[in-house]
Parts: C-alpha cells; structure tokens; sequence
C-alpha cells in the first residue's frame, strides 16, 4: 500500500470507481460521513433492491437529510464510524468517501474494528481519501491543512491490512473532477462546511480567495482532485 502515486492515468467520477469494483444490486450498504447525501442518491437511485444506511456525524447536515423524501431505501442517522448502530455481519458493503480522516485520530481503529463487525464474511470495505497533492489541497491547507490526519488516516488502513483484519483487493488512484461556479460556492461549501469550523481573519481570507481567483475560467474554476481509493475485504 502506498500513500501516494507518482502517476495517475485515470480521471472520472468516483462513480466509475465503484462501480467498476463492487456489485451493488442486491445489497445492504453503509456510508460513513454521508454529507449532503449526494453519493447516497447517487449510489441509491442506480440499479436495484438496494438498502442503505447513511450515517453522518454532523447534526445540521443530518437534520437537513431527514427531510429528504424521495429515498424510500435509504435510512438516516446520526452516528460516527467508532460506533456504528447495527448488528454484527450484517452488511455487504461499507462506504468511506474522504471521510476517514475526519474522525479523530484515537477512534480511527476503533472505527475499522466496527466497521469489520458490521461486515458479513467477505463483506467488502471501500475507504477512498484524498492524496495531500494538487491545487485544490493548495488552497484548502492555507486555512485547513490536513496533511497530518490524513497520514493518520492511511496509517490506520495499513494497520488493518496489516494485522489480517482486513485484506488488500485493490489500491486505486484517480483524478476526481471538481467545479466551482465561483468562490462564493468554494466559500459556502468548503470555507462554511457545517463539519468544520474555519474562521479566515481577513488577511487569509483575502489569500484564499485570491489563489482561488487565479484558477478562474470561463465557466468557474476546475480542480483535478487526487484520490485513493483502498478496498478491502472482511
């Protein structure tokens, strides 16, 4: 397993991933840290008899999921990776998207263990988690660098491979496409992220936005974000 690749040939949706990797019809699934619950639709919404339990640890962002309506066979709750509210094997499928390396560096264990209980035998585990690389990463770290939880975050996942809780199927790097309109989108959805809380003092503000600026288009701003994606099996 490595933490980083020095070259990477494939630029998609992480969709492509996925699905690429997994069966999905069929299945019972878990996101941990669904956000927004993009994915979930996504993941939801394609193919067939598919049930998903979506777990976030942010309650406005959970609040604002349980209004949603429209996703008969998608459950929601508010709960961490560290403490999952299911029953021993019972899942096929758990789902991290660039949300390991949010959970606290004491529980990111605690976290493979449960997600290893909640698996069946053979279950698999997808975990993708952003590469500190890129223009992207240049802007975020200037008010939020992440490079030390995400080191934690892989170490974490090595560990588990490493002590046969877990084994390696695939390690998979690939460009995630990623727009902005224009920084006031950045700033809603990054800078004002209900999961973090930066508070920019006016001097970086005006930093942020101006190396966001300089990768202004036509049509907004363009970032190819690195990603590994690392599945495992119970």
């Amino acid at each position: 397993m490595k933490i980083a690749a020095s070259q990477i040939d494939i630029t998609c949706p992480e969709a492509d991933i996925y699905n690429r990797l997994l069966s999905l019809d069929n299945k019972h699934m878990v996101e941990l840290g669904c956000g927004a619950a993009n994915i979930t639709r996504n993941i939801a919404e394609s193919g067939f008899n598919r049930k998903i339990s979506a777990f976030e640890v942010d309650e406005i962002a959970h609040q604002k999921n349980l209004q949603i309506e429209d996703l008969q066979n998608v459950t929601f709750g508010l709960a961490g990776a560290q403490d999952i509210p299911l029953q021993d094997e019972s899942v096929d499928v758990v789902f991290m998207f660039k949300s390991l390396h949010h959970v606290p560096v004491e529980l990111m264990s605690a976290s493979m263990q449960e997600i290893r209980r909640i698996l069946k035998p053979g279950g698999f585990a997808y975990i993708s988690e952003p590469v500190f690389a890129g223009k992207f990463n240049d802007i975020l770290r200037l008010f939020h660098d992440e490079q030390k939880v995400r080191e934690a975050a892989f170490g974490t996942l090595t560990k588990a491979v490493d002590e046969g809780l877990f084994k390696l199927v695939e390690e998979t790097f690939f460009y995630a496409p990623l727009k902005f309109e224009n920084f006031a989108e950045f700033e809603s959805n990054v800078i004002k992220a209900t999961h973090g809380n930066h508070q920019l003092d006016g001097g970086l503000y005006n930093r942020v936005k101006q190396r966001f600026d300089e990768q202004m288009g036509d049509d907004g701003v363009h970032f190819l974000q690195p990603i590994r994606v690392d599945l495992l099996q119970k």
